[in-house]
């Protein structure tokens, strides 16, 4: 997909990096950048290069939400928001928010919706939504679970501002660096995940929500005893075991 005005697209060591690129508006989600954040993230999903995908947004803000001045000016049709959150949390490879600056409302569901996030330390969030009279509806979906139900109250209800260093104690962050070391940061994330097979890496991001899904003990130890024999009994699983064996680097299939 060609890089446009409103995302750029480029990919570096095996990282295919989607920057948001609308500056000028806080990279607000107008459906111009929702279609081709969609359409990057499709680009990415598909290439047998690319090992891992970052979003990250360019200017002084991660992204503000929602782009309400252009709401209802029905710019172009496309994806939808939960298109784009549907897109990431399915992507079989892992996909970081390297959160450089403010993430309000929506942008925290982008946060919410990656697999891992890294955020510059005083970089201002706040589910805003209830100080225009709506509610973060879509996003709970995502950001819930990373919260609990009691940090997502408080939060939800006040719509206070946090940091992304307090978002780590929230769960809804991993890591909170300074703006410099934020690149940097998001490159050892990339570096630890390339180590991994491909298939591997995909089919863990499979068993952490199908893990926490509640069934009766016996039925998810069955489950998961078939689903590690299947992954010891393939190609990687195979050739993993050679390499220890062999004490060398693995061979990985690439999908």
């Amino acid at each position: 997909m060609p890089t446009t005005e409103a995302t750029l697209y480029a990919v570096e060591d095996e990282t295919a990096w989607i920057t948001l690129n609308r500056p000028e508006n806080r990279n607000a989600l107008s459906q111009i950048l929702v279609t081709e954040l969609h359409g990057h993230l499709g680009v990415a999903i598909e290439d047998p290069a690319v090992r891992c995908i970052v979003i990250t947004g360019n200017g002084p803000a991660f992204c503000a939400g929602a782009d309400l001045k252009n709401r209802n000016q029905g710019e172009v049709s496309g994806p939808t928001f939960p298109d784009v959150l549907k897109r990431i949390i399915e992507s079989p490879k892992p996909v970081i928010a390297a959160i450089n600056g403010a993430a309000f409302a929506g942008g925290l569901g982008l946060v919410g919706a990656c697999d891992i996030a890294i955020a510059v330390a005083d970089a201002k969030f706040s589910f805003s939504e209830v100080r225009i009279g709506v509610i973060p509806a879509i996003i709970a979906v995502v950001c819930v679970p990373k919260l609990g139900q009691h940090n997502a109250m408080k939060l939800f209800v006040s719509g206070e501002q946090f940091t992304g260093a307090q978002a780590v104690g929230l769960g809804l962050v991993h890591r909170a660096v300074a703006k410099e070391q934020l690149r940097g940061a998001v490159q050892e994330e990339t570096d630890m995940i390339r180590l991994g097979a491909p298939k591997a890496v995909a089919e863990c991001k499979r068993l952490v929500r199908r893990a926490a899904e509640p069934r009766p003990l016996d039925e998810a130890f069955g489950e998961m005893a078939e689903w590690s024999r299947r992954m010891f009994m393939s190609d990687d699983g195979q050739e993993g075991m050679a390499a220890f064996r062999e004490k060398r680097k693995p061979r990985w299939v690439k999908n």
